[in-house]
């Protein structure tokens, strides 16, 4: 029987339920699923009972660290190349070196609770920090081991990014965007082991309602963020947007979801602008009133600098809302522009402000249309409909975890011989 580590930075985690449910995935399929988690995760309530099995290796405990020792003694001739590198390759500078020696360790210690449990392969998702640790532990182990690579982490954060590639037995990525970048980016790591597994969502059923709320007389339009709280997410831009749309007359609300470290920023930019009756920061949402909100909005928007394929706007098309997002990274292979949703000139506080200006005024048009009409068929309508329809069968999360298992199983098993004779790349699209 397969035995996996499947390792994350933090799980579970409320904003990576993807981690838990590819873990899932991999258990109906019988295979024997360890997840491990560098730092406890503070959703520990959700996530215990269901992962009693897991592997926290941060606080290091004193048995595991002997433990660890031993390893490091042992078979640490098997980390020769890795120390090479972080110390005298490539343009890291003197901090993230320390810190690449500290995180060597630590892998050390995941591989000395995992080496009871007879681990056959180690998964890492994401390409941060944890993507070393688990590539110490494999060499300590004498395993495989694979990541999933998403936006930040491969595009802005890819700190020994290089070698984590060129040592992996493959790697998967959301996009094919993400794909054609690392293969750009780092030409010496083979093309074939390379993948596209796409995320995806749950299309909630069709009731035959219009998913667009009636604007309120408090507001003229109503748009909506969700996201982390942190400056990649570029929340500062979007009350720069705010701000610049209420000088040009028109009343609207903004609704923030999400919880992080800029939350203090953007409390100050709030009342720098003004803002403070018309931005509201609600914190971390559940899943439950998720649904509300984005039953609340006209225009649900993104303003991140970098992304992968982002789950908020599957979701909200996958509702039939609206959507503004910027033409970057894997973004324009699910929210095509003019056919499913908006994009923006990413950066281009301008553009932004003239896509939701242009939004307003067809939202506006539809109003005595609708009422005269009931039945026409607007063109928002079919833009709403056609995001639903792309997300379905394109962004399905049922779908997508079938998909991702059968590549996995399939690459964990298969011989690296083979290797030249097959596609790896998932064209769902």
């Amino acid at each position: 029987m397969l035995s996996v580590a499947y390792l994350a930075n933090q799980f579970p985690s409320p904003v990576e339920p993807y981690v838990a449910e590819e873990i899932a995935e991999l258990r109906s399929r019988g295979v024997v699923v360890v997840p491990g988690t560098v730092r406890e995760s503070r959703a520990k309530a959700a996530g215990n009972s269901r992962h009693k099995d897991k592997v926290v290796i941060q606080p290091v405990h004193l048995t595991v660290l002997f433990k660890a020792l031993w390893l490091c003694l042992s078979r640490g001739h098997k980390l020769g190349d890795l120390l090479l590198r972080i110390l005298f390759r490539g343009r890291e500078s003197p901090w993230q070196r320390i810190k690449a020696l500290v995180h060597t360790f630590l892998g050390a210690c995941y591989a000395a609770q995992l080496k009871p449990r007879g681990i056959d392969h180690i998964h890492v998702h994401h390409g941060y920090f944890g993507a070393w640790i688990g590539l110490v532990a494999s060499r300590l182990l004498g395993v495989n081991f694979s990541l999933t690579l998403h936006g930040s982490d491969l595009l802005v954060r890819g700190t020994y990014l290089d070698t984590k590639l060129g040592t992996c037995r493959f790697c998967l990525t959301v996009s094919d965007y993400n794909r054609r970048f690392i293969l750009e980016r780092y030409p010496l790591v083979d093309s074939r082991k390379v993948m596209v597994a796409r995320l995806g969502v749950t299309v909630p059923t069709e009731t035959g309602a219009d998913p667009r709320p009636v604007i309120r007389p408090r507001s003229e339009i109503t748009l909506v963020a969700v996201g982390r709280l942190h400056k990649v997410k570029d929340h500062a831009f979007l009350l720069r947007a705010c701000a610049q749309l209420r000088a040009r007359g028109l009343r609207l609300e903004c609704l923030i979801a999400g919880e992080g470290p800029e939350r203090g920023h953007l409390e100050s930019l709030i009342r720098k602008y003004g803002l403070e009756d018309t931005v509201a920061l609600l914190g971390h949402i559940t899943g439950e009133q998720m649904d509300s909100l984005y039953g609340r909005a006209d225009v649900v928007v993104l303003t991140s600098r970098s992304e992968g394929v982002p789950l908020v706007l599957m979701e909200a098309m996958a509702r039939g809302k609206v959507v503004l997002a910027p033409a970057i990274t894997g973004i324009p292979e699910l929210v095509v522009a003019g056919k499913n949703g908006f994009l923006y000139q990413a950066g281009s506080q301008g553009d932004f402000v003239a896509r939701v200006l242009m939004i307003h005024s067809l939202l506006r048009k539809q109003e005595p249309q609708r009422r005269l009409l009931p039945s026409a068929t607007q063109s928002l309508d079919w833009m709403r409909h056609a995001a639903r329809v792309h997300v379905r069968h394109n962004f399905n999360r049922q779908t997508n975890l079938e998909s991702f298992a059968d590549l996995f199983l399939q690459r964990v098993s298969a011989r690296t011989e083979s290797l030249p004779h097959e596609n790896f790349v998932l064209q769902q699209i």
